[in-house]
């Protein structure tokens, strides 16, 4: 099958797949519509064109010592960080060696719509031996990732970093490191992701309530024996009534100060930076005295982190992307699928580079060394997890970024709902479908007012976009952010890039529960 963009050129090549796009109603844009093509035509353009071409598909991987069977790109974790300047164009090639379908969806970049990567909303399924070309502008610098959004994929070793450089750079530095954060169970004693996402829907029908209104009401003990059954759609391999269940991987008690009683749904197995675990982690290395640029990205699944340099203080530059006013603090607290920029000043020594898993008793760790000595403990937590730490709603948009005031034109109302006890996680009490749509017109300024009905926090992700923190002060720039328990978040965003684009909650299990709905460019 061919995929075609809105200007009537092939964009790529798909087979295997469910069909394409959903049909928006009528008096929708379409991914494939004219204002998506013309959009694309307005955006900041003239670089240079970045061919690039990605295979995924099965890898046994080396986590430090562990070594799992899953999927990744190109055989790597995580998979080769791409490297653009802004107003170049991007064009990769994916190859579909994955037994399932797949896509590639562009974390943070507000790129073309027929290119976002949702299947049966904005492009066909990549069937298993198909490909697929990615073929957009990208408008601005940042740090940015790539994941699948089919199904349970990205909590496998499906992501990678996106890098896009400013070619007016304003900040001066010695080093850059790009420092991915992950969870990990894929192929851990039997685990898939769809194992994990077949407990905890079966887990709670037994009667436990860790996320609704009830509260804790069942013990983990209950369920750690309970067989879980691979997803009809997950490979699996002849096995007789004697072979082991996987183990229980529900998570009871993550309780965090900030996050509140349950940071999480998931007992990972594994922590991972940049692929490796505490016993044998990475280990990044500069002189006394450099300056060195960090790339904090959360890859995780259903993690939180609380990231922190030994005996450091990290200045925060930027947050998914945008600048920010320069900021000093001890740690920050990651959820998933956010990104951020700090700067620090290398002491003399060797340091722990800290990813405290929140509410999880668990962390992942690199090592910063900038002389002989020994490593740290795999289990080193840093002072500086218990002192300043900084959240999202606490920082300001640099000036050449900040949305400028204006009254909203169209204020669109969300409650979050569902629980533990059902799975039931949606916006609205509806699960999610494709044909859902909450309308907006190119040019509104639209306010979005998200009500957290759940004893759970949530990490909210808007696709194609950037959004200021309307409830903060600074009212930073984000395209994900966290909404705390039975807590509320207020975003603005200016509706300037037509199609259909998912909001979701980017906890992998939730979303997959049904906590995702649409946002749908009306025709004039």
């Amino acid at each position: 099958m061919t995929a075609c963009s809105g200007d009537g050129s092939h964009a790529g090549h798909s087979g295997g797949g469910k069909g394409g796009p959903s049909p928006a109603p009528e008096g929708y844009v379409t991914p494939t519509g004219r204002e998506v093509a013309a959009a694309e035509r307005e955006r900041r353009g003239g670089g240079a064109v970045r061919e690039v071409r990605l295979t995924a598909g099965p890898a046994t991987l080396d986590l430090g010592g562990p070594r799992v069977k899953t999927w990744a790109y190109g055989e790597e974790l995580p998979g080769k960080e791409i490297r653009v300047t802004a107003g170049d164009t991007l064009a990769l090639t994916l190859a579909n060696h994955l037994p399932q379908a797949t896509t590639l969806h562009w974390h943070g970049l507000a790129l073309r719509n027929d290119m976002d990567g949702v299947p049966a909303l904005t492009q066909r399924d990549i069937g298993p031996g198909a490909d697929f070309t990615y073929r957009f502008k990208v408008p601005h610098p940042g740090t940015y990732w790539f994941h699948p959004h089919s199904g349970t994929q990205q909590d496998r070793g499906l992501y990678a970093p996106l890098i896009v450089e400013d070619p007016k750079e304003p900040m001066a530095y010695d080093k850059e490191w790009v420092v991915v954060l992950d969870d990990w169970v894929d192929g851990v004693d039997g685990s898939t992701p769809d194992a994990v996402l077949k407990e905890l829907r079966a887990g709670m029908e037994g009667g436990m309530d860790h996320g609704g209104t009830a509260g804790h009401n069942m013990s983990h003990a209950a369920h750690k024996n309970q067989p879980t059954k691979p997803s009809p759609t997950t490979p699996t391999t002849a096995t007789t009534a004697t072979t082991p269940s996987p183990p229980s991987r529900m998570m009871m008690g993550a309780r965090s100060d900030i996050l509140g009683p349950d940071a999480g749904d998931v007992a990972y197995p594994h922590y991972l930076i940049n692929g490796r675990t505490p016993q044998s982690p990475t280990t990044f290395r500069a002189r006394p005295g450099d300056r060195v640029r960090l790339r904090l990205i959360n890859a995780g699944g259903d993690t939180a982190f609380r990231v922190a340099l030994g005996d450091h203080e990290l200045t925060v530059t930027h947050t998914d992307g945008f600048p920010v006013r320069h900021q000093k603090t001890d740690a920050l607290l990651i959820g998933m699928g956010e990104r951020y920029d700090v700067l620090v000043t290398a002491k003399d020594g060797v340091f722990p580079l800290t990813a405290m898993a929140e509410g999880k008793k668990a962390t992942a760790l690199a090592v910063f060394r900038t002389a002989p000595g020994a490593p740290p403990s795999p289990s080193a937590r840093p002072k500086e997890l218990k002192g300043r730490v900084l959240l999202a709603d606490k920082l300001t948009a640099d000036d050449s970024v900040a949305l400028r005031p204006r009254t909203p034109d169209r204020t669109i109302k969300i409650r979050l709902t569902g629980g533990m006890r059902k799975y039931d996680w949606a916006f609205d009490g509806k699960p999610y479908t494709a044909d859902q749509r909450h309308p907006v017109r190119a040019g509104e300024r639209v306010r979005l007012e998200f009500t957290n009905g759940t004893t759970m926090w949530h990490p909210l992700h808007l696709h194609g976009h950037t959004f200021a923190l309307a409830g903060a002060r600074g009212r930073p720039r984000k395209d994900t952010a966290a909404i705390l328990p039975n807590g509320t978040l207020t975003a603005d965003f200016d509706a300037d890039n037509p199609g259909l684009w998912m909001i979701h909650c980017h906890n992998v299990y939730h979303a997959e529960a049904g906590m995702m709905t649409v946002l749908g460019y009306r025709t004039r």
